[in-house]
């Protein structure tokens, strides 16, 4: 095998395990807002890799803060700390209303930590009788068999045999069946304050009031997920600063490494000191280089200037969204938060996602899907105005492609 291979799309099918159907194209380079595949051709990224690109592509302080650890100490396990990993969980205390921190490597990672620690606190507390965890449909938690579980999509956790029990999914946003639900039984209510992979589902100020008061009233916890909300994503530096409510446990992925493995389980002293010595842990959590790129996306994101910016991204992209189904009336409504926003199919493009997706793509523009129904932007925080008006010129050419097939 000589040093250097021919790669093409079509050796995935030849080498790669068949769960992921990516798509034709495969992307070389990236820089700011655009990216170029094999061919030279170029793409505006409004996907942002699933919400995780916060300041796009080679941001020039990320590719500096990973030299710069690159050549001074890349791991060392939690038999020891590391002076990165110190610096961001300072300034994710510093910044939020945690008071202690612990890294994983995924959303998934830090929403499995987040769980067992809601379980152990209560069974330390209340004893063992008080393991129900409360979630919603259409929810998403990450891919591991107890996240999937709690996530609102048998679709994900069906077919792998028997699911972890006493979890309990409840329509999102029914403040009704939230209260006949919850009792002394319960140990935590999770939820995303804005359901990303479920339809970008924005939750009422009057649902989220409802979750605390009655996790209060019955001894449980309330556990935000955050993976793909945080990080600047709704223009406040997690998205339950926009609200009235304060979580007990918070978790963090995706932007926070802002295309590196990194995550975090946020919460208090009084509920951290029930994860004793060895009752979790993760070989790569608080990795130095990691760290230190997660360091460097805090400095940048966490300033006026991005997250007001954020704001004034947003009603861009919501204006223009809106021009284009003037023209074209194929949107239903545009919802969410920030730049996670979801133009959500109208009766007649019911199930047609995916047409509107790959037809973005043969404008050279990269977009999301959330569920058949739901076309999802998910941008650079710090996406160049222009790239977004260049951005919506190629889909409204994708738009009106569909339209008229």
């Amino acid at each position: 095998m000589s040093d250097k291979m021919n790669l093409t799309r079509a050796q995935f099918d030849e080498v790669m395990v068949p769960n992921y159907a990516p798509a034709a194209i495969i992307p070389v380079r990236g820089e700011g807002s655009r990216v170029w595949d094999q061919q030279g051709n170029e793409y505006i990224d409004f996907a942002g890799g699933i919400a995780v690109n916060c300041l796009g592509h080679c941001h020039p302080a990320l590719v500096e803060a990973l030299k710069t650890q690159g050549e001074k100490l890349w791991h060392l396990s939690n038999v020891m700390t590391n002076e990165p990993a110190l610096e961001l969980a300072t300034r994710l205390v510093n910044a939020t209303f945690a008071e202690r921190v612990y890294f994983a490597n995924s959303g998934a990672e830090a929403n499995e930590a987040a769980l067992k620690l809601a379980r152990r606190y209560a069974l330390d507390n209340y004893g063992e009788d008080k393991t129900e965890i409360i979630a919603f449909d259409k929810a998403f938690h990450g891919r591991t068999f107890f996240t999937v579980s709690v996530g609102g999509q048998a679709a994900y956790s069906d077919g792998f045999g028997p699911k972890p029990q006493a979890i309990t999914h409840l329509p999102y946003n029914d403040v009704a069946a939230l209260e006949a639900a919850v009792s002394d039984k319960t140990c935590a209510i999770m939820l995303e304050p804005l359901q990303g992979e479920g339809g970008i589902i924005n939750a009422t100020p009057e649902f989220l009031k409802a979750v605390r008061a009655l996790a209060d009233k019955h001894n449980a916890l309330v556990i935000f997920d955050e993976v793909q909300t945080g990080v600047g994503r709704t223009g406040e530096l997690y998205a339950y600063m926009g609200t009235d409510v304060v979580p007990d446990i918070l978790t963090t992925a995706k932007a926070l490494g802002g295309g590196f493995p990194i995550a975090a389980m946020l919460t208090t002293a009084k509920i951290a000191a029930h994860l004793k010595v060895g009752t979790h842990g993760s070989t790569y959590g608080g990795n130095p280089l990691a760290c230190a790129i997660g360091n460097a996306v805090m400095k940048v994101v966490n300033t006026p200037e991005v997250l007001d910016g954020v704001k004034r991204r947003e009603q861009l992209l919501r204006d223009g969204l809106n021009r284009i189904n003037d023209k074209y009336h194929v949107f239903s409504e545009i919802r969410g938060a920030g730049l996670l926003l979801g133009a959500v199919l109208n009766e007649k493009y019911q199930g047609r996602s995916r047409d509107f997706l790959n037809a973005s793509v043969a404008e050279g523009l990269l977009s999301l899907m959330a569920g058949a129904n739901v076309v999802r932007f998910a941008p650079s925080l710090v996406i160049p105005e222009a790239d977004i008006a260049e951005g919506l010129e190629r889909f409204e050419r994708a738009v009106a492609k569909v339209a008229a097939a």
